[in-house]
């Protein structure tokens, strides 16, 4: 049998992002169908709002002063509700109660990552679902620390470091390098660290960037 050669995907991402979470979905699906690749998946940080206090913001506060008012709030979130049923999620936007500041919980991300990839893609799930569909703010520390236990991560390790300033510095840095790199919305994709893939684009689309990235790679080795 030969031997799956290893494709590397680096999702560029926001926890507090409805769209990522339903491109997260169809990145699942999209390795579900290759299953002769081994693919090999990294959270990269990326922040909607970065200018969010730690503590957050009233919900209704931040649609009013994102949208101008709940009725394009409603809107644009009833597009994003059809779009998650059609997919198995059910987007729970009522009891969301606070926007958060999201980096700390890429911070977790990124010490999750250096435990595995696997590690790191239960938590970013564990993190989407708390927020959209628990209605958790992804902001506190005790939250991030038991997402973080759930991963399979020290709780306790995580809970210490989140109290210090440990690679704050290196989280915005890295969002501050996928916007110099042209990135203005997420999800983005970036394919066999070649290839961007805008929006949260159907399995089929990703499955199709993940071939060319492959015929790409053979053809310029002969």
């Amino acid at each position: 049998m030969a031997e799956k050669q290893t494709l590397e995907i680096d999702v560029i991402s926001d926890v507090m992002c409805p769209w990522c979470y339903i491109g997260k979905t169809h990145l699942d699906a999209a390795i579900a169908q290759v299953e002769d690749l081994d693919v090999v998946v990294r959270w990269r940080p990326y922040q909607l709002d970065g200018t969010l206090p730690k503590e957050g913001m009233d919900r209704a506060t931040y649609l009013n002063n994102k949208f101008g008012g709940e009725d394009r709030a409603q809107e644009i979130y009833g597009r994003i509700r059809d779009a998650g049923k059609s997919l198995g999620i059910d987007f729970n936007f009522e009891d969301m109660k606070v926007s958060p500041n999201t980096l700390d919980a890429h911070r977790v991300i990124m010490w999750a990552g250096g435990q595995s990839p696997e590690v790191q893609n239960k938590l970013v799930e564990r993190l989407f679902e708390i927020f959209f569909l628990e209605g958790g703010n992804i902001g506190l520390d005790e939250v991030l620390a038991q997402a973080a236990e759930y991963a399979g991560m020290d709780p306790e390790v995580v809970d210490d470091l989140l109290k210090k300033e440990d690679d704050k510095d290196r989280v915005s840095a890295e969002i501050d390098h996928a916007r110099e790199m042209g990135v203005q919305g997420v999800p983005c994709f970036i394919v066999d660290n070649k290839y961007a893939v805008m929006g949260a684009q159907p399995p089929e689309q990703l499955v199709g960037a993940f071939r060319h990235a492959i015929a790409e790679r053979e053809k310029e080795a002969g």
